[in-house]
């Protein structure tokens, strides 16, 4: 079981989705957090420490690409992956340079994301 101080957000302009994981992952003891974009998401990373950043790509406002390059000169430290329903080899190639530890097509298998977050989160 996850400890419950390990923090998560969860960033995705789809409400039903991000709620959906939100739950999920409480569920699963984390302590969770979400943000509609990565506008909102890097406004709360102003006050707060996270272990991981989990976003979608494809997002108004502010794209997940362009939150990760923001990212990586405010917290070039942060653990991230990438959640998109439009999988294209030029994203995964900008995302996984930019850092992101993983990059993952929706639908997503909980499972399989699970076994991702475990393993970023054991060395944090």
């Amino acid at each position: 079981m996850p400890q419950a101080n390990k923090r998560i957000l969860v960033v995705d302009d789809e409400e039903n989705a991000r709620e959906a994981l939100s739950k999920i992952l409480a569920h699963d003891g984390y302590d969770v957090s979400s943000a509609a974009n990565g506008v909102e998401a890097l406004n709360y990373l102003r006050n707060k420490d996270v272990e991981l950043i989990i976003t979608d790509i494809n997002m108004p406002e502010m794209n997940g690409l362009a939150f990760l390059r923001e990212l990586n000169r405010c917290r070039p430290e942060s653990n991230v992956i990438m959640l998109t329903a439009y999988g294209e080899v030029e994203s995964y190639l900008e995302a996984m340079n930019l850092g992101a530890f993983e990059y993952i097509n929706k639908p997503i298998r909980y499972d399989d994301l699970k076994k991702v977050i475990n393993k970023i989160l054991k060395t944090v």
